[in-house]
């Protein structure tokens, strides 16, 4: 019986993206249904915030020394995993809201070209190359990626929005506080750490 896998992603994570392609692999192993979700993550509640520069210089600053220490162990740590997936990792100079780039997930997804947008967004946020806040430049890449943006705006103006949030409620219903997250028959796992146990759990 094919089994459903809701993965959940946010584009401002790097565990996310380096996640991306894996999750990719539940489907060509297992035939598993994945039912991708977004999943917005308020990064300054537990991270602080903080601006840089193009040098790297901070420009402004709400993090105290123990969320340095994790930021730059984070960024470390991803850029590691990024080379040996062939990845770039470029740290972002902000933390950045995801909604829009979210709720172009959702109309991707509609429109079925939702694959094409989930790496174009990826892969370009992460190169500094795509501003994932400007509904034009989503718009954008929802068009390279094959889709009819014609409702696009509207959508982003209100269905796309009551849609994210519902699926935001819904994860926390769920028990979901982060991203990459794939509940299976109901079992959450969190990181990709656990992926080999979501493959234990589809092999079974």
């Amino acid at each position: 019986m094919t089994k459903t896998v809701i993965a959940y992603t946010d584009y401002k994570s790097p565990y996310a993206y380096l996640a991306k392609n894996a999750t990719y692999g539940l489907f060509d192993d297992f035939r598993a249904d994945i039912d991708w979700r977004p999943y917005s993550l308020d990064i300054a509640s537990y991270l602080g915030s903080a601006e840089v520069d193009d040098e790297g210089n901070v420009i402004s600053q709400e993090r105290n020394a123990h969320q340095w220490r994790r930021v730059r162990y984070s960024y470390m740590d991803c850029r590691r995993r990024a080379e040996r997936a062939g990845l770039v990792i470029r740290g972002t100079r902000r933390i950045f809201n995801s909604t829009v780039a979210h709720v172009g997930m959702l109309y991707a997804q509609r429109k079925q070209v939702f694959m094409d947008y989930h790496n174009i967004v990826f892969d370009r946020f992460w190169k500094r190359e795509l501003d994932i806040e400007d509904p034009t430049v989503i718009a954008g890449v929802l068009s390279e990626a094959g889709a009819d943006v014609g409702g696009f705006e509207a959508f982003l103006a209100g269905e796309g929005v009551a849609e994210l949030e519902h699926i935001m409620d819904d994860a926390h219903e769920r028990g979901v506080f982060g991203v990459p997250s794939f509940i299976v028959d109901g079992q959450l796992y969190w990181g990709s750490e656990n992926l080999p146990f979501v493959r234990e759990h589809l092999a079974g």
